[in-house]
């Protein structure tokens, strides 16, 4: 899979009264972030799937749909129907064998992501991993945007990056949580592909300056 770094703004960080506007403002950007909440698996509730399909049809950029939700089984192949590239789902809310989550994202039409929490050891999961598409290593504990990034996540990043290397994975790392300028270069150099940011960019006055800015920095970290 390509190494070039992918920036995706989360629309956590945008206005909620505007979001087909704020959708357009990040026309530069690779993946738009969607972060799905019930107030059960994490304490806050944000997005559902009817305002998923309502900004998917407006997106200039391929939906990044993260489920931070009980029963991913039943729910998140919905989100593959309604046309995102890339859904993931948490491996500590998946009861049953994570890979059958897999397998229907795949089948609805999306790449199918699996989400750790900070605390959630890489290596549990690696049985279940080739059947996915995208990793995400949260550098935060989810639920709500605006957290301090926690450096002691990266170790996982190495790993994973390791892991793709050798040829054991094939599947693109993604980091979620305190990425800005300050962050994204620790993050890349660990061997990240793909980088949330929320108010990195929907806080600057030039989001598409800001995507830039970031990606340039992700780039030149990796090849440092």
């Amino acid at each position: 899979m390509s190494r070039s770094p992918l920036i995706a703004p989360s629309l956590l960080s945008a206005d909620f009264a505007r979001l087909a506007e704020e959708s357009q403002r990040v026309a530069d950007a690779d993946w738009l972030h969607f972060d799905v909440m019930d107030a059960h698996f994490v304490p806050n509730l944000t997005f559902g799937l009817p305002v998923m399909q309502a900004v998917q049809a407006v997106s200039p950029v391929p939906l990044d749909c993260h489920l931070m939700i009980e029963d991913p089984a039943r729910w998140a192949p919905g989100y593959a129907e309604a046309g995102a590239r890339n859904v993931t789902v948490h491996a500590e809310a998946c009861t049953d064998d994570p890979r059958a989550v897999a397998r229907d994202l795949r089948a609805a039409g999306s790449l199918a992501g699996l989400a750790l929490k900070p605390g959630t050891p890489l290596e549990e999961y690696l049985d279940v991993l080739p059947e996915f598409d995208t990793l995400l290593v949260m550098t935060v504990e989810p639920g709500f945007g605006g957290q301090r990034f926690l450096a002691e996540t990266l170790p996982k990043v190495r790993r994973a990056r390791e892991l793709v290397d050798t040829g054991h994975l094939t599947l693109l790392v993604e980091v979620d949580g305190g990425i800005n300028a300050d962050t994204i270069e620790q993050a890349a150099a660990a061997g990240a592909d793909v980088f949330v940011a929320g108010s990195a960019v929907y806080g600057a006055d030039d989001p598409a300056r800001a995507i830039a800015g970031l990606r340039a920095q992700a780039a030149a970290a990796r090849q440092g």
